[in-house]
């Protein structure tokens, strides 16, 4: 991608009023749209950036009497031309800031960012929906996808590791939406986490050893809650020696190991492209000797293959839900693995979950956007349901409204996994842990 400024320059936008700046915005698109004309774009593409800028400007100036502009306007759009022609347009100032995770598109004059976990309205906006449009279809056609009114729909994944959804009319009733949520490109590990406040240094120990003891994890959570965050984190507990096979729908994981295989789903195509799902991964996996298989999110029927993997010597397994907390996931995996079409009775079914998944993860995100581990449960089978023990829990004392104090992480009983920790010879002190009390069992 071309650019006219370098990588690690901080942006602000030059115009804060959104007036003047939808004003600006359709002026360079009728500068944008002549020197489409005038410009063999695929030549322009492979120029250096001197160079583009120099025949850039020469266009300009022939063609700046027909658009009225002042000096600073002028090298404005000299310096974001390029963007238009070959990058994402406006949205260059948002996608280079680091501490930008979401930007969402409303319609072409109203933008939304989360920075540092919080939403927030934008400067940003789009000269119209035509604008707007042809930016969506740079982007879908740059991964190979197309997009109109017979197929108003792509989720996909830039170069950079982003993902993407652009939904447009007739689906989108007032005019073409965009999203594209980052990825940060540190990896992430227990430590950092534990820097960041999400959870106490007891806690990353035990996730740990739980890791390195084979433990299967489900982390659970809701939208930006940090799951993806969490996935990453507990992978670098993994041993070296031992193969990962990943599966993603949107390929979001970083994973810090010498040895991973990824793969990724392909949606049907309109050219006869055959479907591949997360089940039809999960499945495939198998036959590719994985020690370990992490899945970025089950969402259906492949939540049953997932299992029988974790079932049948692929212990250890990591993946992510969305839920509410620990016991809102036990339910929701029961209800995906019944969308695989098998009529099992509840108490096998509840065996079946309850031998693949050892331990549960719930990670959210409280108000200002700070994210935190709220609890860490054990999941053991009993003979009318489960037995759902809390081994930590976030317990909130008083803070200031934002959760930035007051957190206290606190160990409850003691998991029946450490006795797992002891026969494969991993140190844990488990005096933290409270004698065996009551115990919150789904029925």
């Amino acid at each position: 991608m071309i650019t006219a400024v370098p990588e690690s320059t901080s942006f602000a936008m030059p115009y804060d009023d959104s007036k003047r700046e939808i004003e600006f915005q359709v002026k360079k698109q009728q500068l944008h749209q002549r020197i489409v004309e005038s410009l063999d774009v695929s030549t322009a593409e492979q120029m250096s950036r001197e160079r583009l800028l120099s025949e850039l400007r020469q266009f300009m100036r022939l063609f700046s009497d027909e658009v009225e502009m002042d000096d600073g306007e002028f090298q404005r759009v000299l310096d974001e031309m390029p963007w238009e022609m070959f990058g994402v347009g406006p949205l260059e100032f948002l996608l280079r800031s680091p501490d930008i995770s979401d930007i969402l598109v409303n319609h072409a004059h109203e933008v939304f960012v989360e920075r540092n976990g919080v939403l927030e309205s934008s400067p940003v906006v789009f000269a119209d929906d035509q604008h707007l449009m042809r930016l969506i279809r740079r982007i879908v056609t740059r991964v190979g996808r197309r997009i109109d009114e017979s197929c108003p729909l792509v989720d996909a994944r830039l170069e950079d590791g982003s993902r993407i959804n652009a939904i447009i009319p007739p689906l989108a009733l007032d005019g073409p939406k965009l999203s594209i949520r980052r990825f940060g490109n540190r990896h992430g590990r227990l430590e950092r986490l534990v820097e960041a406040g999400a959870m106490n240094t007891t806690m990353a120990s035990f996730l740990d050893a739980a890791v390195r003891s084979r433990q299967s994890i489900l982390i659970s959570g809701g939208t930006g809650s940090g799951k993806t965050t969490m996935l990453n984190a507990l992978s670098s507990c993994i041993p070296d020696d031992q193969r990962i096979i990943t599966i993603e729908d949107s390929a979001e994981l970083r994973l810090q190991h010498r040895h991973v295989a990824r793969l990724e789903t392909r949606p049907a195509g309109s050219e006869n492209v055959s479907e591949y799902s997360q089940r039809d991964l999960v499945r495939n996996s198998l036959r590719m000797r994985p020690d370990r298989i992490i899945v970025g999110e089950v969402r259906g029927a492949e939540a049953l293959d997932m299992l029988q993997a974790m079932n049948t010597g692929h212990e250890g397994s990591l993946t992510t839900i969305h839920a509410n907390d620990t016991v809102d996931a036990i339910s929701r995996l029961e209800l995906m693995i019944a969308m695989a079409g098998l009529d099992l009775p509840l108490a096998v079914l509840r065996s079946y979950i309850c031998s693949g998944i050892s331990l549960i993860v719930h990670v959210a995100r409280l108000p200002g956007g700070i994210r935190r581990v709220t609890r860490v449960s054990e999941l053991n089978a009993t003979d009318d349901g489960y037995d759902l023990i809390d081994v930590f829990r976030r317990r909130r004392g008083n803070c200031d409204g934002n959760g930035e104090s007051g957190d206290e992480f606190v160990a409850c009983e003691r998991p029946r996994c450490i006795d797992r920790f002891i026969e494969d010879g991993i140190l844990f002190d488990d005096s933290i842990f409270e004698t065996p009390g009551d115990r919150e069992v789904v029925r």
